[in-house]
């Protein structure tokens, strides 16, 4: 498995030794750096609990050990929710409407 950029990541022993505490990760980029065969380079955001970034990392491990984790969050759904064209809504902007005869 590839990860790609904006993929949160489960990061545990499976991907590397040095990772004895499991960690949420949420990558920036994948570098294409050549090194061992199953192995990768990763820049990204160590994440808290609550899905905030805690701190810039970047990780050497085995793509083999690498798990997605699924984005249930509030906002994800929003981004997808059914109906949604991704347009923003028409704001009223009386101030830049044509000036109508006699108005001053």
């Amino acid at each position: 498995m590839t990860p790609q950029a904006g993929d949160i990541l489960h990061v545990t022993r499976e991907a590397s030794v040095q990772f004895l505490r499991p960690m949420m990760f949420r990558v920036i980029r994948v570098h294409d750096w050549p090194t061992y065969e199953g192995w990768v380079w990763l820049d990204g955001y160590q994440l808290n609990a609550a899905g905030d970034a805690v701190e810039r990392r970047s990780i050497f491990v085995q793509r083999a050990g690498l798990r997605i984790v699924p984005d249930n969050s509030a906002s994800a759904r929003a981004r997808t929710a059914p109906g949604r064209t991704g347009q923003r809504p028409a704001l009223s902007r009386p101030h830049l409407r044509p000036a109508t005869a006699g108005a001053r």
